[in-house]
């Protein structure tokens, strides 16, 4: 604990210390508890999509191996040509919202692919889709836990470092002043009691 300076002024500032300590923390504190709502939200969010996608992938598998041609349909027919993305905010931190993502798909031969290729194409879209908000949630969670951490280091610096300090400050300014001004007026006293023993005195 730094030393402190045992005087009216410095009492003065420890008190305006711990009013704004104690003003700041409960905001702080309902920073931390909407940040942890929010990932477990969000957590969760990102389970559903992968189940969804994994499902689809497993839908698609069934799906392909009922018509006997696996081989043709491959996985670079489909490509990612843009992500969109646009900015949210969650307790003052900026994250990543997922709005979709556009598709090119890869040229193919019309007489020579079966029909169904098309509709493969779109399950394959929809999943990479699946994938790419996946990825974003992943995202959100890791700006929103990197604040957490800082907001829970705040908090437990007010709780258990800055305002415990600061009230033992006052105490110990306090009681200091407190015997300063005992120990004024005893020697005030002492120093009245002698002067009029000297009066008295005068007077015989």
């Amino acid at each position: 604990m730094a030393k402190i300076k045992l005087t009216k002024n410095e009492l003065k500032s420890q008190k305006d210390a711990l009013k704004m300590y104690q003003r700041y923390l409960p905001t702080l504190t309902l920073k931390k508890q909407q940040l942890q709502t929010e990932i477990r939200a969000i957590d969760a969010r990102a389970k559903e999509v992968r189940a969804a996608r994994a499902s689809l992938e497993k839908e698609f598998q069934a799906w392909i191996a009922v018509f006997g041609e696996k081989e043709a349909f491959r996985p670079g027919m489909v490509t990612v040509r843009n992500i969109r993305k646009k900015t949210g905010n969650i307790a003052g931190v900026e994250i990543p919202v997922y709005e979709g993502a556009d598709f090119s798909r890869g040229d193919y031969n019309l007489y020579e692919t079966p029909l169904w290729i098309d509709l493969a194409a779109d399950r394959m879209e929809k999943a990479l889709s699946l994938d790419l908000e996946a990825s974003v949630l992943d995202e959100q969670v890791r700006l929103l836990s990197k604040e957490l951490r800082t907001t829970t280091q705040r908090v437990n610096l007010f709780e258990k470092v800055k305002i415990p300090d600061t009230k033992t400050n006052i105490k110990k300014i306090s009681v200091y002043l407190g015997d300063q001004q005992v120990a004024a007026v005893v020697r005030s006293k002492i120093s009245k009691r002698k002067l009029q023993n000297v009066a008295a005195g005068g007077t015989k």
